[in-house]
């Protein structure tokens, strides 16, 4: 009884302390913690996706079969696997967040183990597509050689696969309490190790793909081990408790939600593949496909930036809802939301002066520098746009929407987007471009339309929401400590 006295004032006086702070203040307060967040979620993000361009530069001076097959199980293969993975991992975020923020310490614990076997699961029932890689792209009328090393490929990639479930539900841990600093450093810390292995065992050692695909799989799962370690030896002494046979109570709603999540995620991954797949039927194919290449590139470096963010959204929101501050939600909303959207803007108007310009750090083809100065406008307002959408995305895991974001995502990408790209691209000869401004105004919707939701919701109904899930999977910590099955 006195705890919760206790805690009631405490929560009491945090509330009349951000209250009695000028708007200047409050603004500094609220930047300082996004970036906690967005900054080493975004760096961990840049190095996680330039594990993956080291990689394919290795890869490519062993050979062009070596090379297209690694480009095609990266794209078809693993970037499925990651997206189901991460997208079902998002539901911890929810919790975590919104535990943490309530101050539902030792039950952080509880859910990254829930997370564990749930994505334990989902890796397994993904493994007859990675086993059987070869007859499947056979089947798809691939050619046999690339077929066959895609198949040599999607074995080692298994290892990354099952590397997503410690990586993807640590980090959610770890942001939840703001404590995704020592994840940037582990990643820091891989890709350096990553450059000189992969320069080892392919250049000096000549060990070829193998070499090259054990440093990958290397890369992947040395952060894991120190986050691990991190998590389980003494880093998070109020979150961790060690482990737990509840764990596996309660598995039905986590799945649940973590299905909505991999839905929610996967829709929006898929159709930037659709995008690709739909230019590779035109005309000039191959001058298409590089310019896109080339554009989406550039895009997917910017995205982390907005990945970053999206993690920063998702976390204040979800602590602020944790700990009953609906203002507090609304107020974090708005300013992270703001500074994505002035960066997105900056960027936007960086890449509309370049044009072309760019397009000769990957081609010497003038042919396709002009197709990447035409694209340029889209790339850039992809770049505006994509600016805000994450951010609204992690408002949605924060606060627990992934099932309506995943509806909003299907009629907006798929019944919109794309038969819009399709007529535009085929029936109006508009070609990639075409598809592109499909492609980009599906996306435009969607942001719209989470937009008024967003604005629409009211907050503090969302926070007694929060308090109800939390307390329907709260679990006393003297129950917790009982049922531990170790330290």
């Amino acid at each position: 009884m006195k705890g919760d006295i206790s805690h009631r004032l405490l929560k009491e006086a945090e509330k009349i302390e951000v209250e009695e702070a000028t708007l200047k203040e409050k603004i500094w307060m609220e930047l300082k913690k996004t970036f906690v967040v967005a900054a080493p979620a975004t760096f961990t993000r840049f190095s996680t996706f330039g594990v993956a361009v080291i990689s394919q530069a290795f890869i490519g001076h062993i050979g062009p079969v070596e090379l297209a097959a690694y480009s095609l199980c990266f794209t078809c293969l693993l970037r499925f696997g990651n997206g189901v993975l991460l997208g079902m991992a998002s539901a911890l975020e929810t919790l975590c967040g919104q535990a943490f923020g309530a101050k539902q310490y030792h039950m952080l614990g509880i859910y990254l183990q829930r997370s564990w076997i749930v994505l334990f699961m989902s890796a397994c029932c993904l493994l007859p597509l990675y086993i059987f890689t070869n007859p499947l792209f056979i089947a798809l009328g691939q050619d046999e050689k690339i077929a066959q090393a895609c198949g040599y490929i999607s074995h080692w990639f298994i290892f990354i696969v099952f590397s997503f479930i410690i990586s993807f539900t640590c980090q959610m841990f770890l942001q939840a309490q703001s404590k995704n600093m020592i994840i940037a450093y582990l990643a820091a810390f891989s890709i350096g190790i990553h450059i000189f292995l992969s320069w080892l065992l392919t250049m000096k050692l000549e060990f070829g793909l193998a070499g090259a695909l054990f440093s990958t799989v290397l890369a992947y799962w040395l952060p894991n081990v120190g986050q691990i370690l991190f998590v389980t030896c003494g880093g998070c002494k109020d979150t961790w408790k060690g482990f737990s046979m509840l764990a596996f109570k309660d598995l039905c709603p986590i799945v649940k939600l973590s299905i909505s999540s991999g839905v929610m995620l996967c829709l929006e991954l898929w159709y930037n593949t659709i995008l690709v797949l739909l230019t590779g039927n035109l005309k000039n194919a191959e001058v298409a496909i590089d310019a896109l290449a080339i554009c989406l590139n550039i895009n997917g470096w910017e995205m982390m930036i907005s990945l970053g963010f999206l993690a920063a959204a998702s976390v204040r929101v979800s602590n602020e809802l944790g700990r009953g501050n609906a203002k507090g939600a609304k107020f974090s909303i708005i300013m992270t939301t703001l500074t994505s959207l002035c960066i997105g803007f900056v960027l936007f108007l960086v890449f509309l002066c370049l044009r072309g310009r760019l397009a000769y750090i990957f081609t010497t083809s003038e042919e396709v520098a002009e197709a990447v100065a035409d694209l340029s406008p889209l790339l850039a307002s992809s770049i505006l746009v994509n600016s805000v959408q994450p951010v609204l995305s992690g408002v949605a895991v924060g606060a627990g929407w992934q099932r309506v974001v995943a509806w909003v995502n299907i009629a907006s990408y798929y019944l919109v987007g794309i038969p819009i790209g399709v007529v535009l691209g085929y029936v109006w000869n508009m070609h990639v471009k075409g598809v592109w401004i499909g492609m980009l105004l599906g996306t435009l919707l969607q942001t719209i339309v989470l937009v008024v939701i967003t604005w629409r919701t009211d907050w503090d109904k969302q926070v007694i929401l929060a308090r109800t899930r939390l307390n329907k999977w709260f679990v006393p910590e003297s129950r917790e400590d009982n049922q531990n099955v170790a330290a």
